[in-house]
Parts: structure tokens; sequence; C-alpha cells
């Protein structure tokens, strides 16, 4: 697991979990949220699109509605990054030989 140094992925208690899981743990080096990219940009939508919209009453509230939209950013909701498709039409559409190759320009 790749995180940045916020206070929560550098307690001891943090550690001992990830050791007790079995988990590897990777810190980015401090100043470099673009080594982090692809979960900064995650983490901004979470918050545009779902936390801003919902009012929690409870734990239990707040993991259903965030679970909900973890499944519709992976699901159905359209991405730019895949020609304006939701992940599944993408993996629909790469199975079925429909998507052009990716064009990477400098």
């Amino acid at each position: 697991m790749r995180t940045d140094n916020g206070p929560q992925f550098i307690s001891r208690v943090f550690e001992e979990t990830c050791e007790q899981y079995q988990v590897e743990h990777e810190r980015i080096p401090p100043k470099t949220p673009n080594k982090n990219a692809h979960i900064e940009s995650f983490y901004a939508n979470l918050e545009r699109e779902c936390y801003i919209k919902h009012t929690f009453e409870s734990y239990q509230d707040a993991y259903q509605v965030v679970g909900e939209y973890i499944d519709f950013y992976n699901q159905r909701r359209i991405h730019g990054s895949l020609y304006n498709m939701s992940p599944a039409e993408f993996c629909r559409q790469m199975a079925d030989g429909n998507v052009p190759a990716f064009i990477v320009t400098l």
C-alpha cells in the first residue's frame, strides 16, 4: 500500500496493523503528491461527488453511502481517461475489440 506521510499513516498503531495483516506499506517522499496522483485525484472526486452532498447520521450510514459511491465510481461513472466510458462499459468494449489504442503524446 502506498500512502503519503499524513499522521494517520506514520502512527505506531497503523504500522503494527500493517504488520499484523502482512501489508507492505510504502510512503511517498515528503512534498511529492504527484507520486500518489491517482489516489489524490480519487479523493478529490470522492469529496466533491460524495462527501459534500451527504450528511452522515452514523458510521454505518457513512460506510453505506461511501461504499455505494465507490461501486458507482468503479462500475458506472464516466471516466475521461477511458474514452468517456464507465469502467464496466470500457471492459465490455475492450473484450469486443472496440477500443482504439491509446495515443501517448509528449
